[in-house]
């Protein structure tokens, strides 16, 4: 009778009987159903293919396939690698199970309930194994492939030369080889985790575990087993404890000294180290009291030690730092916080490239009393943009679209030519504007924008309008005519529809008063589509069967498409940040996009991190501007790359900028012959190349607390500053760095400069001015010039100058006048230019509407020294803050450069017919004057009409005077 203790389980079959005969399908059937799982198949592996093949295609064609490869090969040696590797930890224990399973099954109603499962499964044992290993390699291989930048950075990482303050290492260590020691640990016990759980389910399915079975509850081999599985968990955390101590230096934590405070403070060098270097032996000996049980087959030794490793993780890893925050530190904190905040803020100005900010006093109250020599200075410091690039677009737009398929940006560019502080935008195409939207049309008939539209940025028309010095369609100007350069626009900020060009279907060029003018692509950007498969991936990548079949495609026919700077810039080089601003310039010929990168890391020691998309955001950020980051938060960065895109056939080259950035410096070895060489970027290149926004908004971010350089200073943020908010808007977001030539006070020459301002934590009086030279054909591109302001003697920022200018009753009347009707004010952007020891603040003034559609600019804002003008000219409105007049040449008299009646100079000579002008000019100006109070608007014409008049006497009047006689 003892066979009967272990006989088989009753398998559940039911009883036996007659069997219904099911019908297998016919013949034609199933050869029908094999085809359609051959298509199917076949299929979804021309829709994987095609992406791949599109994505291959298009590296190919700008030349960067070596950027394809090597990302490519990286993710599949990665997926490779570690798929396998965890496939083989996870096959590999449920096989050992399997086999250490013990040989006969105790009799309990538990062993009796698996058995019915160890049957069902026997047939397919090897199968399952399979699936198993096969499911967590896939997912463990996806999750690799993901860290190929990791792992490019941690084989080809360079050293920075630079040794963090604790542990004595090169910076390189935390920036490039730590990341990858943490995902080595953190695959380690991913394998080790899922390799305990399939080890119990094994053992437990064959009896080597038992829950309710009576006798031991493991069988000594799964004892040994799981006992190895759990010292390897416990080995991995003892690593895992030794490489948090230098996590310790990139650890973010709160501090109210300074937000996303990163690397040691008092408590960690202190309390959390040595806590973390006690856990490391526990550990070990914890893994080894695990590895015994192999000898001992007892579990009580490694239970007792593992209860007490975590015991001492809660008592020494959280209590006793605890306990020194509390009773050593809050008494007195600065004594013991000081020595690391002092490291804190040397790694973050190293970080951030603000170590060599320049802080001077500044007294902000003018004291120089000479009036025409601050006039005059006036003119020298700075050349005032009053042409906003934020507000003139829909100017650019309204006289130089010509045609509605045509369109600008909503914020055109600062750029300097000659010399000159310039606004430049590019015509491209607005595929909204196009007469009838179809799929040639879309596609193939509009394709490109077309001409360059640039305006002096310090002057404007008599009516208001830009200066434009390159204009018309085609464009024409300072820059070249017709073929000098070339104007068509097929990549651009606006272009984002794919266009099939170089085909037999003719693309529209532009259009002028005798008609349509046809061209055909013949640059070598874009993919060919000559071929069946080429055009089948496309049509699958793009969703648009036509591109398959359409007779518009042809020989010669290349898709565009990729085709905004930033995106262009971003797909060649995935591993740099890009600036959330390209912009234009005309250079040899060509029409260039200048686009600004950077590289960046997290793992900067002490550093304090920053997020990018909160740095950079402003009032005019939008999704057109938002910076593209790879790496949203980090706390090191530079603008180590300056790329370029080519306007008509999309050329892409990056140059190295920054040549002693070893994290570009390690890319470049991951990625070699991607980044051309500093000395190769062209002198007319350079001339139009400027310091980024992005970067220039995330120093000075930083700049509001770092400005400080003492620890004690530091900690009791007396001294913290703010970014103001814009006071042009009503959209409470931070004020805009702006662009202007100007000279900070100790400067000979005006430079290109980025600048803005700060105000004191809370409040709204000016703390500080900030500059930096923008223009690298100078010695000292990069810069940076801070004013601080003295505290006893408040000046007014920039909330309170547009509170004053605003609440001034006789310039709050004008306001008043200008937007009766249908009419709108627009404050255009408030500069301040530091001036003789006081500040300067200028803010032109648009009126939008009256039948206009664009703003034009009527008013200029001014004041300095408490003094407010609010005048038709910037001329005009120094004068009146000042009190005297632009110097003019003593003995040849200047002919106005402005049309008359807007800022042009009065005439010097007491000539009777000037004189006689002069006063008909002023009292056509009061009779203008009390016309406007009264809101005459006809007689107020008519007086200007006066004004004009008889102000081009006075000058043609001059002009006889001076004309030299005949022979003398």
């Amino acid at each position: 009778m003892r066979t009967l203790a272990f006989q088989m389980p009753d398998r559940g079959a039911g009883p036996s009987g007659p069997r219904m005969r099911v019908g297998r399908p016919s013949r034609r059937a199933r050869t029908l159903l094999l085809t359609l799982g051959v298509l199917a198949v076949l299929a979804m592996a021309f829709i994987m293919f095609a992406g791949f093949w599109t994505d291959w295609l298009w590296f190919r064609s700008v030349a960067y396939s070596s950027v394809f490869t090597t990302t490519l090969w990286t993710k599949i040696g990665l997926f490779a690698v570690f798929g396998l590797l965890m496939a083989g930890a996870v096959g590999f224990n449920i096989w050992l199970a399997h086999r250490l399973r013990p040989p006969l099954s105790a009799m309990s109603m538990e062993q009796q309930s698996l058995d019915r499962y160890r049957m069902s499964v026997a047939p397919y044992k090897k199968w399952l194994l399979l699936a198993i290993a096969a499911i967590v390699g896939l997912i463990a291989g996806a999750s690799a492939a993901g860290q190929w930048k990791t792992w490019l950075m941690y084989v080809n990482g360079v050293p920075f030369g630079k040794k963090d303050p604790q542990f004595g290492l090169d910076v390189s260590f935390y920036t490039f080889d730590l990341p990858w020691y943490r995902f080595l640990l953190g695959f380690g016990f991913a394998a080790v985790v899922l390799s305990v759980i399939a080890a119990v389910v094994v053992h437990y399915l064959y009896g080597g575990l038992r829950v309710t079975s009576p006798g031991a509850r493991a069988t000594a081999a799964a004892t040994g087993h799981l006992s190895v599985l759990l010292g390897l968990f416990v080995t991995f955390k003892a690593i895992a404890y030794w490489l948090d101590r230098y996590g310790l230096a990139v650890k973010s934590s709160d501090f109210k000294a300074a937000d996303n405070w990163t690397g040691l403070r008092y408590v960690d060098a202190n309390a959390y180290l040595p806590a973390k270097t006690i856990l490391v032996a526990i550990a070990a000996i914890c893994a080894l009291l695990f590895f015994a049980t192999l000898w001992r087959r007892t579990w009580q030794l490694p239970v007792i030690g593992f209860g007490l490793m975590v015991l001492s993780a809660i008592l020494i890893g959280g209590l006793y730092p605890a306990i020194v925050q509390k009773f050593q530190v809050q008494p007195n904190e600065q004594a013991k916080e000081s020595p690391y905040v002092e490291k804190n803020i040397d790694a973050t100005r190293n970080a951030y490239g603000i170590a060599d900010a320049e802080v001077k006093d500044y007294p902000g109250t003018g004291s120089n009393t000479d009036q025409a020599k601050l006039r005059a200075n006036a003119d020298t410091t700075a050349s005032i943009r009053l042409l906003d690039p934020n507000i003139v677009s829909p100017a650019f737009q309204q006289l130089q679209q010509v045609k509605g398929y045509y369109g600008f940006p909503a914020t055109l560019a600062v750029d300097r030519y000659k010399g000159q502080d310039t606004v430049i935008g590019m015509r491209e195409l607005n595929l909204a504007g196009i007469p009838k939207n179809n799929w040639i049309n879309d596609h193939f008939r509009y394709t490109h924008g077309y001409g360059v539209v640039a305006a002096k940025g310090t002057e404007v028309t008599k009516n208001g309008d830009p200066v434009f010095i390159q204009s018309d369609l085609p464009s024409k100007g300072e820059f070249g005519t017709g073929n000098a350069f070339k104007q068509q626009i097929y990549y651009g900020e606006q272009t984002k529809q794919y266009s099939i060009v170089g085909g037999p279907q003719k693309e529209l060029d532009y259009s002028d008063d005798k008609g349509e003018k046809e061209t055909s692509y013949t640059g070598k950007s874009g993919v060919s589509l000559d071929n069946p498969v080429n055009r089948a991936a496309y049509a699958l990548a793009f969703s648009e069967p036509q591109i398959l079949y359409s007779g518009a495609i042809g020989d010669g026919s290349r898709i565009l498409y990729n085709r905004t700077p930033k995106e262009r810039v971003e797909a060649v080089a995935p591993w740099l940040t890009i600036d959330g601003a390209a912009y234009p310039a005309v250079v040899d010929g060509r029409v260039q996009w200048i686009v600004d990168a950077y590289t960046t890391t997290n793992g900067y020691p002490y550093a304090s991190r920053t997020t990018l998309g909160d740095s950079t955001a402003d009032s005019l950020t939008n999704s057109q501007r938002a910076v593209v980051a790879q790496e949203n938060r980090v706390n090191y960065i530079r603008n180590s790359v300056k790329a370029t895109v080519d306007a008509y056939d999309g050329t892409i080259k990056l140059y190295q900028w920054d040549t002693q950035d070893p994290v570009l410096k390690t890319w470049m070895k991951a990625f070699p012959g991607t980044v051309k060489a500093k000395s190769e970027i062209p002198k007319a290149l350079v001339d139009h190349m400027r310091y980024p926004q992005d970067l220039y908004k995330v120093q000075r971010e930083l700049l509001t607390r770092y400005h400080v350089t003492d620890a004690q200073t530091f900690l009791s943020g007396s001294e913290v500053w703010a970014v103001p908010d814009d006071p042009t808007t009503k959209t409470g977001s931070a004020v805009p760095p702006y662009y202007l030539s100007m000279k900070m006070p100790g400067q000979k020459e005006q430079a290109f400069s980025l600048t803005t301002t700060f105000t004191p934590n809370g409040r709204d009086n000016l703390s500080a001015f900030m500059a930096v030279n923008a223009d690298p054909g100078t010695p000292d591109y990069g810069k940076i010039r801070i004013l601080k302001l003295p505290t006893s003697t408040p000046v007014d920022g920039p909330k309170q100058v547009q509170s004053k200018f605003n609440s001034k009753p006789e310039i709050a009347q004008e306001i008043n006048i200008l937007s009766r009707g249908d009419s709108q004010v627009e404050y255009g952007n408030l500069l301040t230019v530091p001036l003789d020891d006081g500040v300067l603040n200028v803010e032109p003034v648009y009126v939008k509407g009256g039948g206009l559609k664009y703003p034009t600019l009527r008013k200029v804002l001014v004041t300095y020294g408490g003094q407010t003008a609010f005048e038709d000219t910037l001329e005009k409105a120094l004068n009146v803050v000042f009190g005297a007049e632009a110097p003019t040449a003593p003995t040849t008299p200047t002919t106005p450069t402005t049309p008359p009646g807007e800022g042009t100079t009065t005439p010097g000579t007491q000539d009777p017919t000037v004189k006689a002008a002069l006063s008909d000019a002023q009292k056509a100006v009061e009779a203008a004057e009390k016309a406007r109070q009264s809101g005459d608007w006809a007689a107020y014409g008519k007086a200007q009409d006066d004004i004009k008049a008889a102000l081009q006497r006075a000058v043609d009047a001059e002009a006889k005077l001076t004309t030299p006689k005949s022979g003398s």
